[in-house]
């Protein structure tokens, strides 16, 4: 079965392509772009370190608009970031078997309920599947003796979450993003533990 992950050279993401590459699917690791900034390529990095196929996922700039428009009003990203991810699942839906993510049991946005994959199942013929019975101590041992990842303070080179056209497209449209996102750090995977 074909599996499209969506990638952004994360630890829980990358952990997601290995699990399924290993139960024998047929996995690439897919990263959305909105055409703003080359936010893949991060990921597309990471892919190649552990051996995977890389695909940018070219979307509709219209959907990455609504986003920002929607976080600027809010003043706060979850609702945003929430509907920016249901939008790409519901785009790569169209093409693949099997959709998956690295969202955890304790992520709180992006998430779909449990309402919203039972629709998404049956609508597009296809299966969901993330980690959401793993909350974050689990994922961190696993992903600490599976992969070598770097720690860094998140920016628009080292990440390829959907943050990083987000923020440049606020920025661009006059807003100011670091008053929207806190400054954080994150990891990404550069290969296998040896």
């Amino acid at each position: 079965m074909k599996a499209c992950v969506l990638y952004s050279g994360g630890k829980d993401s990358s952990l997601m392509g290995v699990t399924l590459h290993r139960l024998g699917f047929d996995v690439e690791l897919c990263t959305a772009n909105f055409g703003v900034y080359d936010s893949y390529i991060p990921a597309s990095l990471s892919a190649e370190s552990l051996g995977f196929t890389h695909k940018v996922l070219d979307l509709d700039f219209e959907i990455l608009d609504k986003t920002c428009d929607m976080i600027m009003e809010d003043g706060f990203p979850n609702d945003g970031i929430k509907f920016l991810h249901e939008s790409v699942i519901e785009e790569v839906a169209n093409s693949y078997d099997v959709v998956a993510d690295g969202t955890r049991r304790d992520d709180r946005t992006p998430k779909l309920n449990k309402n919203q994959i039972r629709s998404l199942e049956d609508r597009k013929d296809v299966q969901y599947i993330n980690l959401d019975s793993f909350g974050f101590k689990t994922i961190k041992t696993i992903t600490s003796n599976l992969f070598e990842f770097s720690y860094e303070k998140s920016n628009k080179d080292n990440s390829s979450d959907y943050e990083v056209e987000i923020r440049t497209l606020i920025d661009e449209k006059g807003g100011n993003s670091l008053d929207i996102f806190p400054e954080h750090y994150q990891t990404r995977v550069i290969g296998y533990k040896k």
